[in-house]
């Protein structure tokens, strides 16, 4: 019984975040999902091979940072689309629509803060692999 409420509970969590990712603007969103999961991948194969070849690692970790830029960037760029796209649709009705404003904005402040959120992970994760990597050289 509690293995079905756990998977009723993950499937209800996966809704509530797919309702997000397309209100967000799935363009953007995938875009930043895929740079999320570029910097990752730079990351783990940064920390595997930190003990093995430094220069891999660095390198790693410069492409996770550049990676993590793109993402905050995309997410700003989808931000000041979804305030156009707001400031349109108001100026094409004439009399302001809250409910369309408030559209717009939302798309605005989602894709930004997914951007964010790909920009602090990735730098969390960046800090982490810089302490191993001085912590090795300390050592050696």
């Amino acid at each position: 019984m509690m293995t079905l409420t756990l998977a009723l509970k993950s499937i209800f969590n996966f809704s509530i975040f797919m309702n997000i990712f397309m209100d967000g603007g799935p363009f953007f969103m995938t875009l930043i999902l895929i740079c999320l999961l570029i910097s990752i991948v730079f990351l783990v194969i940064g920390f595997s091979s930190a003990k093995k070849t430094e220069e891999k690692a660095r390198k790693m970790l410069k492409l996770a940072s550049d990676s993590s830029l793109l993402g905050l960037v995309l997410g700003f760029l989808g931000s000041v689309l979804g305030l156009i796209t707001a400031f349109d649709s108001v100026e094409a009705m004439g009399n302001p629509d809250p409910s369309i404003f408030a559209g717009g904005l939302k798309v605005s402040l989602l894709t930004a803060t997914f951007g964010l959120f790909t920009f602090v992970v990735t730098r969390v994760g960046i800090i982490v692999l810089r302490f191993v990597l001085t912590s090795e050289e300390v050592s050696e």
